[in-house]
């Protein structure tokens, strides 16, 4: 994974469109996208969706959740795609027959966000695993997402290979239950360690007092893919949308406005459709 990005949607519904610009609206076409909370607060959506507009004439209707719940959405028929960060999670989605192929899209990394007192010591670790062990070790406050995210599930598999199991994590371990921005504020109140997407990070406005203290290896390496819902599972989902929408999304025009996102000269994630 590049370093320092290139070198290294609970379930609030946010529609998205000419509407939301204050633009009168006459769409001929919508449809419906359950996206993860990071998608959203990167500030990412703000900049693709007019362009999906302009060039598609389609209003595409964001469900901002975790991926466990987009993941859901999708299996109810109740969107027609999803764009979403847990290769496991995905991948038993199709093996279920819910979707209908699964298609990369971009990356960024996961990151540990503390204190810049840095009580745990973090920033001198060799490896995420080495991190939270050190963590656990000094019982330094954690917060946790605990919304079945794929930042969550991603955090929970790294407790897991560091030998270490949250069910028994005493007071120190917070599990909040909340999307990547709450969840950043939450920590940033009470000085505790989090794990976060690199693009939250950058994005998130309320730092204070902490600091990326960790990043580089590449078990945090953290890719998003799109995945359209099976008509033959929901014969109302709209696939010819949902095609639309895939195809512009892996196209040169998004791959420019994918990687020129940035935040203080810093790219959020990388572009990668093939």
């Amino acid at each position: 994974m590049k370093h320092g990005l290139k070198q290294a949607f609970t379930g609030a519904v946010l529609a998205f469109g000419v509407a939301t610009l204050g633009a009168t609206v006459s769409l001929a076409e919508q449809m419906k996208l359950a996206v993860t909370t990071s998608f959203h607060n990167s500030g990412l959506a703000d900049v693709l969706l007019p362009e999906i507009q302009m060039d598609l004439d389609l209003e595409v209707q964001l469900l901002v959740v975790g991926t466990g719940q987009a993941i859901r959405l999708g299996e109810a028929g109740d969107v027609d795609a999803i764009l979403v960060h847990s290769r496991k999670a995905e991948e038993a989605f199709l093996a279920a027959g819910h979707g209908t192929h699964r298609r990369n899209i971009m990356y960024n990394d996961f990151v540990f966000i503390g204190p810049k007192a840095d009580v745990a010591g973090i920033a001198q670790a060799g490896t995420a695993s080495d991190a939270l062990g050190q963590i656990a070790k000094a019982k330094a406050l954690f917060v946790s997402r605990g919304d079945d995210s794929g930042t969550h599930k991603k955090e929970l598999s790294l407790w897991h290979a560091a030998g270490q199991d949250p069910d028994g994590f005493g007071g120190w371990y917070r599990a909040v239950g909340s999307g990547m921005g709450a969840a950043l504020n939450t920590a940033s109140g009470m000085g505790a360690y989090i794990m976060s997407d690199r693009a939250s990070w950058l994005k998130f406005g309320n730092k204070g007092g902490m600091a990326l203290l960790f990043s580089g290896d590449p078990l945090l390496f953290n890719q998003y893919a799109y995945l359209p819902v099976n008509p033959d599972k929901h014969a109302h989902v709209k696939t010819e949308q949902a095609t639309a929408l895939e195809n512009w999304l892996t196209s040169p025009k998004a791959a420019a406005l994918i990687n020129g996102y940035q935040i203080g000269g810093e790219a959020l994630f990388v572009f990668n459709a093939r």
